[in-house]
């Protein structure tokens, strides 16, 4: 019925007759009584019970599924927990309930898996996050905890399903797998300082006889009656110069061959080319190649770790001079060029070899696929690991008119730290 204000409210209208003796009906007399609270209080009843038949449809759900399970309110509130979470984490559900489940987490991941959780909450996206959940025995596993948002038909989030899958398996497989091909990175930079070793040789003995000859000559100045010092001086200045160039060749080396775990630092990408094509000097003048380099100036500083993205540039070098060292006709011509390329670097060897097949250019990538009879088909397969591990891309194509030329990109320090800081934002930083 309306009321005097324009609304409705529900109403129960009740008629009873008046009879006279005779039985006959003479008057109606009725009432109409305000039921609108027990409407509201009706429907709420009705909606409650689907909702629990509901809850009770998920709850059900959640315990036939063969993986830890939970759901949240729209608020993030935690309101149900599957029998194999609860059996894993060594808790009730009372224990685990709203916010409690906190306590399940590592302490080191729990900040981390809280920042997601609330940007989730926030963004009414779905997302995941990688951490570490305490077993009933007190020891820690990888999982894996993914949420999903559930809608209703205006689109409105109403409940949040998630699941905490075990990871800890691929956890320890993917380190493993990632200390292989650490091993095989090394073997291969140990295997490339092999080769380069007789020649190299010869430019350390080099600078050593060189220091030896000024050396002498020092005496033969301090021998004269009066001594030469200007000159003692000159040839000394020289003797100091010859042992510094051996050093400075030796540490090349041992940096190079050396087993240390990988490090990030902000560094000269072409002043790194410059050491690699000294490193390299023996080999390419042996194998009558001639090096040019363009390399741009003004390049943003790259991020990464300098051993490996110099073994990259250097193995590069070898295929590419040993590939024309079998050139018998023509120029054996080595070009090195660095330039700006998007919001990175791009590097590129272009030499003037045979060059690849071009049903190969895919194929040269892979692990243990090699052309060379003496090859073990790792080097640009391992190549291509360290260029993707520090965020860039490495491809092979055709040079013009003849030969091969490999190419990769690198990001600039900035962007790779904001790319970092980006991941670190999404998902709380690396493990």
């Amino acid at each position: 019925m309306r009321g005097s204000d324009g609304s409705y409210r529900w109403f129960l209208i009740r008629a009873e007759p008046s009879r006279d003796e005779a039985g006959a009906i003479v008057a109606w007399y009725g009432t109409h009584t305000d039921i609108q609270d027990l409407k509201t209080a009706e429907s709420a009843l009705r909606q409650s019970e689907a909702e629990l038949a509901n809850v009770r449809h998920v709850q059900q759900t959640l315990e036939s599924i063969p993986v830890a399970a939970w759901r949240a309110r729209a608020d993030g509130f935690v309101e149900y927990f599957n029998k194999r979470w609860l059996d894993y984490a060594g808790v009730s559900l009372d224990q685990a309930l709203g916010w409690q489940w906190v306590a399940s987490f590592h302490p080191e991941d729990l900040p981390r898996v809280n920042d997601v959780w609330l940007q989730l909450l926030a963004s009414e996206k779905p997302g995941e996050v990688e951490a570490r959940m305490r077993c009933y025995d007190g020891s820690y596993r990888w999982f894996l905890a993914r949420a999903e948002p559930s809608r209703d038909d205006t689109g409105r989030v109403v409940a949040w399903y998630g699941t905490n899958t075990d990871i800890e398996d691929r956890t320890q497989a993917l380190a493993r797998l990632q200390q292989m091909e650490a091993d095989f990175a090394h073997i291969n930079r140990v295997s490339m300082m092999g080769e380069l070793a007789a020649s190299l040789s010869h430019e350390i003995t080099q600078p050593i006889a060189s220091a030896r000859n000024n050396a002498r000559a020092a005496q033969n100045f301090l021998k004269m009656q009066p001594p030469d010092l200007s000159e003692v001086r000159e040839a000394l200045s020289c003797v100091v110069a010859d042992a510094d160039r051996s050093g400075e060749i030796i540490d090349r080396i041992r940096e190079q061959i050396k087993k240390a775990p990988p490090r990030k630092e902000r560094f000269d990408l072409n002043a790194a080319i410059n050491e690699v094509i000294i490193l390299a000097q023996s080999v390419t003048v042996r194998n009558g190649v001639s090096v040019q380099t363009r390399l741009a100036e003004g390049l943003p500083p790259v991020l990464g770790d300098r051993v490996q993205l110099q073994q990259v540039l250097l193995n590069l070098v070898l295929n590419a001079a040993e590939a024309m060292g079998s050139v018998e006709e023509g120029a054996r011509e080595l070009l090195i060029s660095t330039e700006q390329y998007q919001a990175g670097v791009l590097v590129a060897v272009r030499d003037s070899g045979p060059g690849i097949d071009r049903a190969h250019l895919d194929r040269v990538f892979d692990a243990f696929y090699t052309t060379k009879s003496s090859g073990t088909g790792m080097g640009l397969s391992i190549c291509r690991s360290i260029i993707h591990a520090h965020g860039g891309q490495l491809w092979a194509g055709a040079n013009e008119p003849r030969g091969a030329a490999l190419q990769f990109t690198l990001p600039d320090a900035e962007r790779d730290l904001t790319s970092s800081l980006q991941a670190s934002h999404r998902t709380g930083g690396p493990r």
